[in-house]
């Protein structure tokens, strides 16, 4: 990644000379644009100085700095980085095919990088400052991003943002990559189908998204869904009739907030065949349980956990945060709620796989009880890759709404 060969300074006052330029007239298009850039910087006395490889990335960078996202624009039009990391205006990091790396660009200033965030989180009526120096926004492309402020931060803004692919991987292309193999697939298809409720568990960046996307190519295209999220990044293809939620924060007079539980509740009076909740990560838990044991079967979640049981934990917090229940009431509507938990893990080789899927089997001693069906055993390599695979280890033994779909009992 090529940095701007112009120092700071000399991109603010370009800028300035290109903007004071602009103001005769604003409509101008992008070939227009860059034209005008080009002028101005060959008007400067460095760019006798430059090559032209630096030439056309000063105007790349002073031209992005109008239309696109400064700095950041290179970075986002790579389709090889995952996640982009800004710790102040001065240190970028990428990841890059599961590795760190510095992005070897920097923003002018904090008030410029300051301006860039606004931009960003003011695109989706979302607000950010001192007051309120956390929030989680997106991007155009559907990238999501999470800023933190000062004094909250201690190191300037903080920025981070998580890429997702243009074009979703189906379920073919992760079975192709080995996160999972054929026959899980192939039951993973017919629980979709069959309207089983799935829930996703796994750690930060370890595909929890992508796998749902995929399993939802399989919902049947002539139902009705509705996506709930607090930054919207669900790309769900192949169902027409498909409602998007998103929550909303407070405005600067701390009114009009619109909560995961809000639009939880709203959905269940939008007729929905299945709910996508795309996280649970709080109180509104008790509600996505509610929503699948009142007749919305088939609804997919997802929340982050070290693992099947460990999620069933943390989703037993999450509803008495929001709820005084007695615990073994709270056990039971979950028990009833989710019929499939599946884990997925980052291996030491950076691979994104299936590392478990489990059917939630009921209670016993007052505990949900989970019985693995699929598990990935892992199989020492010399190479250092993670080895193994994932391996049947027992059959599904619920299999009314296979029954009833159609499917040979057991997938």
């Amino acid at each position: 990644m090529q940095a701007s060969p112009l120092s700071a300074a000399e991109l603010a006052e370009l800028r300035e000379a290109v903007r004071s330029r602009l103001a005769w007239d604003a409509a101008v298009s992008d070939g227009e644009l860059r034209a005008l850039i080009e002028q101005e910087l060959f008007r400067h006395a460095r760019a006798r100085e430059m090559t032209s490889a630096e030439r056309a990335s000063a105007v790349s960078r002073l031209f992005h700095s109008f239309r696109g996202l400064d700095a950041l624009q290179p970075l986002l039009d790579d389709p090889d980085i995952t996640e982009i990391m800004i710790n102040g205006h001065r240190d970028i990091f990428v990841e890059r095919f599961g590795e760190l790396k510095p992005a070897g660009i920097e923003f002018e200033s904090r008030e410029r990088l300051e301006d860039l965030i606004q931009a960003m989180v003011g695109s989706v009526n979302r607000i950010v400052n001192e007051a309120s120096p956390i929030v989680d926004a997106r991007l155009p492309d559907g990238s999501r991003v999470h800023v933190v402020l000062p004094p909250v931060s201690l190191t300037g803004p903080i920025v981070t943002i998580r890429r997702f692919p243009r074009h979703p991987p189906s379920m073919d292309e992760l079975v192709a990559r080995g996160s999972v193999t054929e026959e899980a697939a192939k039951l993973l298809r017919q629980l979709v189908e069959a309207k089983y409720n799935i829930f996703i568990s796994g750690g930060t960046g370890s595909g929890k998204t992508t796998f749902l996307n995929a399993l939802a190519q399989w919902i049947p295209a002539d139902e009705r869904i509705i996506t709930i999220e607090d930054a919207a990044e669900l790309q769900i293809r192949g169902v027409p009739n498909l409602v998007s939620l998103e929550t909303r924060n407070a405005n600067t007079e701390g009114k009009g907030k619109i909560s995961m539980r809000e639009l939880i509740r709203a959905s269940l009076r939008m007729r929905p065949n299945r709910i996508i909740v795309g996280e649970v990560r709080g109180e509104e838990a008790l509600d996505m349980l509610q929503a699948m044991n009142t007749g919305h079967e088939g609804s997919l979640s997802t929340g982050h956990s070290n693992g099947a049981r460990d999620m069933l934990s943390r989703l037993e917090t999450m509803v008495l945060g929001g709820a005084d229940l007695p615990v073994p009431v709270v056990r039971r509507q979950i028990a009833s709620a989710i019929d499939i938990m599946i884990h997925l893990s980052r291996f030491r080789d950076r691979s994104r796989r299936v590392a478990e899927i489990c059917e939630v089997a009921g209670m016993e001693d007052g505990e949900v009880r989970l019985r693995t069906l699929f598990r990935h055993e892992e199989r020492k390599e010399g190479s250092g890759a993670a080895g193994g695979r994932l391996e049947r280890v027992s059959s599904l033994q619920n299999v009314r709404k296979l029954r009833f779909a159609g499917f040979v009992e057991g997938g």
